[in-house]
């Protein structure tokens, strides 16, 4: 038998959510960048980025390598400390916004030797919505199993998640995202690494995801993909050199400026972040 307590804190967890994605449909835009700045050793990585990121679009971020693209994502989402500049979720801070963003990180970046399954990685994705205190329950194993079987992995769900493949393991990573039920979506490099016939799948996903209104985006290193799974473009080398409508952005003369004269951007920041210093 459920308590009071607990009755009242399910629908208070509930009425946030709701909410929070009443707030996602009807207020700013997802996601606003302004005058984002991150440093490591007095070193700049990213410099005076902005832009905005409109409603139910598949966003790539491109750019060479070094060029600051998967710190972007993590300094959006306050995993790396930023020298300057804001975030804004919905016109909220991130902290505020939180249980809208679903993220999904590079697969280099996550330890598969954990002792979980396939099932457990995709209900962590069920704790922004239930809280902390709460374990999850019937309903939210249930729509882990849906996300799994969204991404074709539900019968893998009691797999250990050492013992699945690389692209398996990018699509238990996706489920868990869906899981989150987010609004917003970061995805470092989903496609790095992954087989034929997980790419496939993952163009399904984010296809179904911009279809429902969710906002994707998604760090990408190969051009020639590019111009068929985003509708835009943003393109970066330290600071943002173009964004917009993959078909406007993705011109020679803006390739040639994102691949070519990394030195002279990189000279230039750090001589203005050594002025401001002084």
């Amino acid at each position: 038998m459920i308590s009071q307590s607990s009755e009242a804190t399910e629908v208070s967890a509930s009425a946030k959510c709701a909410a929070d994605e009443a707030v996602a449909k009807a207020g700013p835009l997802p996601v606003t960048v302004r005058d984002l700045t991150v440093a490591y050793h007095r070193k700049p990585v990213l410099w005076d980025v902005e832009f905005e990121a409109p409603e139910g679009r598949l966003i790539g971020i491109i750019g060479p390598n070094g060029a600051g693209k998967s710190t972007l994502i993590k300094a959006m989402l306050g995993v790396v400390p930023r020298a300057s500049g804001e975030v804004l979720i919905y016109g909220e801070s991130f902290e505020r916004r939180r249980r809208l963003v679903g993220y999904v990180p590079q697969r280099e970046a996550v330890d598969w030797d954990f002792p979980v399954d396939a099932l457990d990685v995709v209900m962590m994705g069920r704790y922004g919505r239930v809280g902390w205190i709460r374990r999850p329950g019937r309903a939210d194993r249930a729509a882990a199993m849906e996300c799994l079987e969204k991404v074709g992995m539900q019968e893998f769900a009691r797999r250990q998640i050492s013992q699945l493949s690389g692209g398996q393991q990018q699509r238990v990573f996706l489920a868990r995202a869906l899981a989150q039920e987010a609004q917003i979506y970061f995805m470092d490099e989903p496609f790095s690494g992954v087989d034929a016939a997980t790419e496939k799948a993952i163009v399904s996903l984010l296809h179904e995801l911009r279809d429902a209104g969710r906002t994707c985006l998604i760090v990408h290193h190969d051009l020639n993909t590019a111009k068929d799974y985003f509708d835009d473009i943003l393109l970066l080398n330290m600071r943002v050199v173009a964004f917009g409508p993959t078909d406007q952005t993705l011109t020679s003369e803006n390739l040639r400026r994102t691949y070519g004269g990394r030195l002279a951007i990189l000279d230039e920041a750090a001589s203005a972040l050594a002025n401001a210093r002084r």
